[in-house]
């Protein structure tokens, strides 16, 4: 994971939030229950899926704790009865956590290994512009991703996409037909068929 400008990173980081967040805002009641393309997922699972990530940005950057000591504190539904809010709460914190002063100099313990904050931010927005693509799939939104965000996950992905399949938590890559956009190709690294 290459060098990168921390101002820029925080700035892809807050788009990413905001993207996933207005896909959240989109949610019709009777969507709850509908499913994504994550493999048995259904909406208010993968927004909680999300939603518990960013709790766990503030105790591991700020907080400097480890994942051993967070254990299970946000394992189970963090959503409540008010996902959206439940949603802007922990990105609003996540977001703070990380342009807290000296935040990305700071090294996190994650389960796989002590990383670097900001690699930390740059994986987590990666996450979040797939797993927004996976909501509006998921609502039957626009599911048109910004470009800048596109050629960011790309970048951030491309060097560790094999490892994600092998972790389980993502289908292999697909073949990416010739002359296909960005979206597509970022898409494919992950095993989705846009």
């Amino acid at each position: 994971m290459g060098e990168r400008r921390p101002d820029t990173l925080l700035d892809q980081h807050a788009k990413a939030l905001e993207l996933f967040g207005a896909y959240v805002r989109r949610i019709a009641d009777d969507q709850w229950g509908a499913p994504t393309p994550c493999t048995g997922w259904t909406v208010r699972d993968l927004v909680n899926h999300v939603t518990g990530e960013q709790l766990w940005v503030p105790p591991l950057v700020t907080g400097g704790r480890t994942v051993e000591e967070v254990g299970d504190a946000y394992s189970g539904d963090v959503l409540g009865a008010d996902p959206d809010t439940a949603w802007g709460l922990a990105a609003a914190a996540a977001h703070a956590a990380f342009t807290a002063p000296g935040a990305m100099e700071r090294t996190v313990r994650l389960s796989y290994g002590p990383t670097g904050a900001a690699a930390y931010c740059a994986e987590l927005t990666a996450d979040c512009v797939v797993h927004a693509w996976d909501l509006a799939r998921g609502i039957g939104a626009d599911d048109r991703l910004p470009d800048g965000l596109v050629e960011f996950s790309i970048k951030e992905v491309m060097p560790y996409a094999d490892g994600l399949a092998a972790s389980g938590a993502f289908a292999p890559p697909l073949d990416v037909p010739a002359g296909a956009d960005a979206q597509t190709r970022l898409l494919a690294l992950v095993g989705r068929a846009g």
